[in-house]
């Protein structure tokens, strides 16, 4: 197999509420709730949104929708400079997210800070000055 991730789907309660999250986020689109589902183009991987209650269903027609608050997965955001950080917290904020950490120096040295989605989902913004970054904007991991 290829070491590949091409699409990460969160299954969302409101399709339309999170399309709007996500796209004054800033992610782009050429896509509407009402087409069912939603991609969003980002450097390397694409982000889609799908009722919860379907994506459940394409998994398995037993899959339960019971979940723990902390589901033990997080997505990331690697910026380029420290005050985008910042940045990028209020603004997912101002848009309909919650602020779950504020941005601090942490222990491995970068400065971070996390903030959830309207289905709870959970997204680290990040930054470290060792990091380099990929012409496409992806993050170089040696």
């Amino acid at each position: 197999m290829e070491p590949r991730i091409s699409i990460i789907t969160l299954g969302v309660r409101d399709l339309e509420k999170s399309y709007q999250f996500y796209k004054n986020l800033g992610f782009p689109t050429t896509r509407k709730p009402e087409s069912g589902i939603v991609f969003f183009q980002t450097s390397g991987v694409c982000l889609a949104l799908y009722p919860i209650e379907e994506l459940a269903k394409d998994v398995s027609p037993d899959m339960s929708l019971a979940r723990s608050q902390f589901s033990g997965i997080t997505l990331a955001h690697n910026t380029k400079r420290k005050d985008e950080v910042d940045e990028i917290l209020q603004l997912a904020e101002k848009v309909g997210g919650v602020i779950e950490k504020q941005a601090q120096d942490v222990f491995w040295g970068g400065y971070s800070g996390y903030f959830s989605d309207p289905d709870g989902y959970l997204w680290e913004v990040a930054y470290a000055d060792c990091w380099k970054f990929n012409p496409d904007g992806s993050l170089v991991i040696e």
